[in-house]
């Protein structure tokens, strides 16, 4: 496994625990879903770098599109939630209220 691999599949790994165990504030699950979103970027520009060919080359920037507007929409729900519940800890948040 080469050092690079070995890195994305690292950051990737990081990501998902962090999203798994550290769920008490929204917050850190979006940072957690960035970096997880990041590392696929990464690994997506890679890979196209090594394949050198042209018909998916703007595969990376969608994806880095669709993350970027991944972000603003959390961050907008995190304010949202802020604003209303007056916290950001997920057990505060319950789906079933009207």
């Amino acid at each position: 496994m080469s050092l690079t691999l070995f890195s994305i599949t690292s950051a990737f790994a990081l990501g998902l625990t962090g999203l798994a165990f550290h769920r008490t504030h929204l917050l850190s699950a979006l940072l957690c879903l960035e970096g997880m979103m990041l590392s696929l970027y990464v690994a997506l520009a890679l890979w196209m770098l090594q394949l050198g060919s042209t018909t998916f080359s703007a595969a990376p920037m969608l994806l880095l599109t669709f993350s970027a507007c991944e972000a603003s929409v959390g961050l907008a729900l995190l304010v949202a939630t802020a604003r209303t519940h007056g916290t950001d800890h997920l057990q505060s948040l319950n789906l079933l209220q009207c």
